[in-house]
């Protein structure tokens, strides 16, 4: 029995150390299967690829809001140099365009300089598709961008360059609004057009909707037409003719003119030198030759009939509007001025028809016709306004006239006319914009 004893502690500790190891391996086995605290590992092993990608897709926002706020300077600058040669600018608008650009933070700078912004004016433009107009300008803004995260795998800057091109265009002074006709601007004969710093605007979407025939002429600043042209080789546009142009709004649509009733006159008629006052003349005026009436200022209502003057008759007033209308709602009134009468009003410059002078009613039928046709002697001072009217114009050939808008539904020139829109202190409405971002 006492020669056992030392195997016994022997086995005692080997089976010790056999538990020991049987233990260590069920706690490596329990470690290997508890999915507890993955996460962690996995997040710190992904943790520097999410932050590169972080910041990554913020340096490339970054410098696509730089490249956002670069091209509206750039837009802006061409449309100011456009805007400053429609007023007679020599240098390309070059001093606008960089005074609109440094406006939004782009001042061009020297070469060599650590940052380098560099602003170009070009006309004709040196690139799209604008390069044979020589009244197009082109803006360029380049400005190299330090990178940031990215840096890590090279120092050079991203080039970040963008451009814009303008055209001048000047004001329209001929507004045609019918969406969908054919000729709803035109030429009739030999007609010869000048439009002085003016242009001509056409919402009609027809492929004919600006048509000149025969052997009618128009000189022009600019063309903008929805649709399209017939014609073109017969106009002289300094600034150019564009097709699939932007729709222009009636500048007048929100205006309205005061009620009226009654009856001030019925079918006036006169050969006589006379002056006559505002009120409602049912049935029209008819100037016989011979006729010299002066208006007063004020709005004159034509309730059905006629505006009609014959050739040796003048009219003539300041701060006159006259409403073409009708009470009825049928028989509206509408007007023929022959070649020979002499037509000499100006628009008032406030109150509620500010800047008007022949004022069509809105609900009379499509194509009512308005005979404007009084020649040399025709001049009108604002807006020839039918927004429903098909009119037909020869006035104003002298030139003598330095104001005078026609808006509406189709304009047809038929005799030699000039028309201008220097139109301050007038009272008129702007049309459009003198200048029009093309690229």
């Amino acid at each position: 029995m006492i020669g056992e004893l030392p195997k016994r502690a022997e086995n005692k500790s080997e089976l010790h150390g056999k538990r020991r190891v049987a233990k260590w391996r069920e706690l490596l086995r329990r470690f290997r299967k508890d999915e507890s605290g993955n996460y962690l590992i996995i997040g710190a092993l992904s943790m520097p690829a999410l932050v590169g990608m972080a910041a990554f897709g913020t340096e490339e926002g970054m410098l696509l809001h730089k490249q956002k706020v670069m091209q509206h300077a750039a837009d802006s600058a061409a449309v100011a140099a456009a805007v400053a040669v429609t007023a007679g600018a020599s240098d390309n608008g070059t001093l606008q365009a960089k005074a609109v650009a440094a406006n939004y933070g782009f001042i061009g700078t020297s070469i060599g300089l650590a940052s380098t912004t560099v602003i170009t004016v070009s006309s004709p433009p040196t690139t799209g598709a604008y390069t044979t107009n020589r009244a197009a300008i082109e803006v360029k803004i380049s400005q190299p961008q330090s990178r940031l995260f990215s840096s890590i795998w090279g120092s050079s800057k991203y080039p970040v360059l963008v451009r814009a091109v303008a055209t001048p265009q000047g004001q329209p002074c001929i507004l045609a609004l019918d969406p969908t006709a054919s000729a709803s601007y035109s030429e009739q004969g030999t007609a010869t057009v000048n439009l002085i710093n003016c242009a001509i605007v056409d919402d009609s979407s027809n492929s004919s909707a600006v048509s000149l025939g025969g052997g009618g002429t128009v000189s022009t600043t600019f063309v903008g037409v929805v649709g399209g042209i017939s014609g073109a080789q017969n106009i002289t546009a300094s600034y150019g003719t564009f097709t699939g142009y932007h729709y222009t709004s009636d500048p007048y649509a929100s205006v309205n003119y005061p009620s009226y009733s009654g009856c001030n006159q019925h079918n006036y008629q006169t050969s006589k030198t006379e002056t006559i006052s505002q009120g409602v003349y049912c049935g029209g005026m008819k100037l016989v030759a011979g006729a010299n009436v002066t208006m007063n200022p004020g709005i004159y209502y034509l309730d059905g009939g006629s505006l009609s003057m014959q050739g040796q008759s003048t009219l003539k007033g300041t701060g006159v509007t006259l409403v073409f209308t009708s009470s009825s709602g049928s028989g509206y009134a509408t007007a023929s001025i022959s070649g020979g009468a002499t037509l000499q009003l100006t628009a008032p410059t406030t109150g509620p028809t500010a800047g008007i002078v022949f004022f069509g009613d809105r609900n009379e039928p499509l194509g009512t016709t308005y005979s404007l046709t009084g020649g040399d002697s025709q001049n009108v001072g604002g807006a020839v306004y039918f927004a429903k009217g098909a009119v037909q114009w020869a006035g104003n050939a002298n030139g003598n006239q330095k104001c005078t808008q026609i808006v509406a539904d189709t304009v047809q020139l038929v005799g030699n006319t000039t028309l201008q829109v220097d139109c301050k202190g007038f009272g008129t409405k702007t049309m459009g914009s003198p200048a029009l971002l093309i690229e």
